[in-house]
């Protein structure tokens, strides 16, 4: 839900479209500057999700921290960003922040795995807060950390504070990385592996996007429901798996409009009830 009308607006507009849970940007997604939340505001938006029964809220991090950079004023810019972002999402309610792993550029993937852990852990420490965070798995382009469930196992092996922690799958980055989760017999594979190397107790939500790219092409991009790779049929089987059906679902579809995002949402509905 955009913000650009205010969180109150936001969540209204949720209502209208009969969203149970929602995700919003607490500012600008590509802006390092932050606007602080009054308080009025604050409480009127978690009086509004309160009224309106939408649960869980989660709030995304922006898109410009890296939290595996080997640049120092990048990565404490970044773990800054971090704290402010955990003390937006508190104040405003929030169950969880989803959060982008990073990229380790140039140099080693398991030091930039170390210091996405140690951005984690100097947040948590920072701040006071019930807050949940959740690392996004990755379609794996370039250098980026998190494609792999071993990679985020690792990362959650790092960070101190273990229930602080958790993970949100987006369907079109499992997809675009190599897992086949169109079909039932590499849905279950995935989840299984995910259960052995993480746990399935730390999936905490889904980002359920189609995917413009093929399976294993390592390349992000989103599309509408049933117009991608995964199709109509693979997300039948994920809305329904009983590993997931209880789950929060996010759509981060391309829809510029209500019409569009409406029609995405009760294509998910009709699924998710077949």
């Amino acid at each position: 839900m955009s913000i650009s009308d205010g969180l109150v607006k936001a969540a209204e507009r949720a209502n209208s479209l009969n969203c149970e849970t929602m995700q919003l940007f607490s500012h600008n997604p590509r802006a390092w500057t932050l606007k602080k939340i009054e308080d009025k505001e604050a409480e009127l938006f978690k009086e509004a999700v309160s009224v309106f029964g939408i649960s869980p809220v989660a709030v995304h991090m922006p898109y410009r921290p890296n939290f595996a950079s080997f640049d120092k004023d990048l990565y404490q810019k970044s773990t800054a960003f971090l704290c402010e972002n955990i003390n937006r999402a508190n104040v405003l309610g929030s169950d969880f922040l989803v959060v982008h792993p990073g990229s380790f550029g140039q140099n080693n993937r398991e030091q930039g795995i170390s210091r996405i852990a140690g951005a984690i852990n100097i947040a948590l420490e920072r701040t006071n807060t019930k807050v949940k965070l959740l690392l996004e798995n990755t379609a794996g382009q370039g250098t980026e950390i998190g494609n792999d469930f071993s990679q985020l196992k690792k990362i959650i092996s790092f960070v101190n504070k273990k229930n602080h922690i958790g993970i949100c799958l987006d369907t079109a980055h499992a997809f675009a990385s190599g897992l086949d989760i169109a079909t039932e017999k590499g849905l279950n594979h995935t989840l299984e592996d995910f259960d052995r190397k993480i746990g399935i107790k730390k999936l905490c939500c889904l980002h359920l996007n189609d995917s413009k790219t093929r399976l294993g092409s390592r390349a992000d991009r989103h599309c509408h429901l049933g117009k991608g790779h995964i199709g109509l049929e693979g997300f039948r089987l994920i809305l329904t798996h009983p590993l997931l059906k209880d789950l929060p679902g996010i759509m981060e579809t391309p829809g510029k409009t209500d019409k569009e995002n409406q029609k995405n949402m009760d294509i998910l509905k009709e699924l998710s009830s077949s």
